[in-house]
């Protein structure tokens, strides 16, 4: 797999190797891994290799791809990413981590949803020297009246290695994996009703429970929602969800693009942070965004002035916040009602067709 964004990562990877101490977590960096999909135009390049989904009738969808990126806690930064088909064999996020996994470093600690909570995966990232936080994989059960009682509803337990070898692993691989591991499995309650999930377990290799308290691998679970807010930056905020090239080469630099453009934001939010002595993660992505631009404007091609006016650009972007609102809840739904245009049921040419035939009405609008 080719992966042209180099510049991205190298942006990304230097604004989290110079984060503050005091943005760690136990003084040790984590990096979450969250997957999403972006759309493309609908060319037969880009359907060769992203082909839309199944569900959908030829010449009615978009070619579409799945993206697993590694984002950087601290900073905000993409610090790796992989792009591949949405479907088709050795396609999933899991199919992916195999193309990012070089990017975690002894003493990291992943932070991921459970569907990265497999054996295989923590076994790779444990021989890595990498710790995991991830939440219990829902095929999985914790019986907290076994293993080691660390607390209430917190033990220690030991996961025996699967019999069966997967498809894709070989078998000096499978050889190679541990004959079992010893993981921390602990149950977290949230006590917000608005939350969708009002429990869940989290399995961790951190089975220290003096040096790693319960509730602060809950609160430190609770930031991986920061991994969707950070795509939500990409997708929507850089306008990432409907690419627009038109060939597979062109869209992977076109993704490209958008991951250095955003590090480059998180860059000068970071800087901010420092001046303002606050955490990166307070500060707004859109208005940092919406200040660089606007700062841009009065300063292209003027490098004396930019050195000049950075401080004033960077106190501006500290005034961005956005604060800590638990307890806010919206309903999952628009006001706006869509335009009233009809579905497109069939290919373009075949309406078209039917258009220049008078079977079908031709809307001008």
């Amino acid at each position: 797999m080719r992966r042209p964004w180099g510049l991205a990562r190298r942006v990304g990877q230097s604004i989290h190797e110079n984060a503050s101490v005091s943005w760690l977590f136990h003084g040790r960096a984590v990096k979450i891994l969250d997957g999403s999909t972006v759309l493309m135009p609908d060319t037969p390049e880009n359907q060769a290799e992203y082909p839309q989904q199944k569900t959908q009738a030829p010449g009615l969808g978009f070619p579409i791809a799945r993206l697993l990126v590694v984002f950087s806690l601290a900073a905000g930064t993409v610090l790796e990413a992989a792009l591949g088909p949405y479907q088709g064999k050795q396609t999933s996020e899991l199919a992916l981590l195999r193309h990012v996994i070089d990017q975690f470093r002894r003493g990291d600690i992943a932070l991921a949803d459970r569907f990265f909570c497999t054996y295989w995966v923590i076994a790779a990232l444990q021989a890595r020297g990498v710790d995991v936080v991830l939440r219990l994989h829902q095929r999985r059960r914790a019986d907290f009246r076994r293993g080691r009682r660390l607390g209430r509803e917190d033990h220690r337990v030991t996961w025996p290695k699967p019999a069966q070898r997967p498809d894709w692993m070989s078998r000096a691989e499978y050889e190679a994996m541990p004959a079992h591991l010893t993981l921390r499995e602990l149950r977290v309650h949230v006590a917000d009703p608005t939350k969708r999930v009002r429990q869940l377990v989290i399995v961790t290799t951190l089975v220290d429970a003096k040096q790693y308290p319960a509730p602060e691998l809950g609160d430190l679970f609770r930031q991986r929602w920061h991994a969707e807010l950070d795509l939500r930056s990409l997708k929507t905020v850089m306008q990432m969800e409907m690419l627009r090239t038109k060939s597979p080469a062109m869209v992977r630099k076109e993704v490209a693009t958008h991951l250095l453009g955003y590090n480059l934001i998180r860059g000068l939010m970071a800087e901010a942070a420092r001046v303002g002595d606050v955490m990166p993660r307070q500060l707004s992505f859109k208005g940092a965004l919406h200040t660089a631009r606007a700062f841009e404007e009065g300063h292209l091609y003027d490098p004396v002035r930019i050195g000049i006016d950075l401080p004033r650009l960077l106190e501006l972007i500290v005034r961005k916040r956005v604060g800590d609102r638990p307890d806010r809840y919206e309903p999952r739904a628009v006001k706006r009602r869509p335009k009233p245009h009809p579905l497109l049921r069939m290919s373009r040419r075949k309406a078209k067709r039917l258009i220049a035939r008078g079977i079908i009405p031709y809307n001008k609008g």
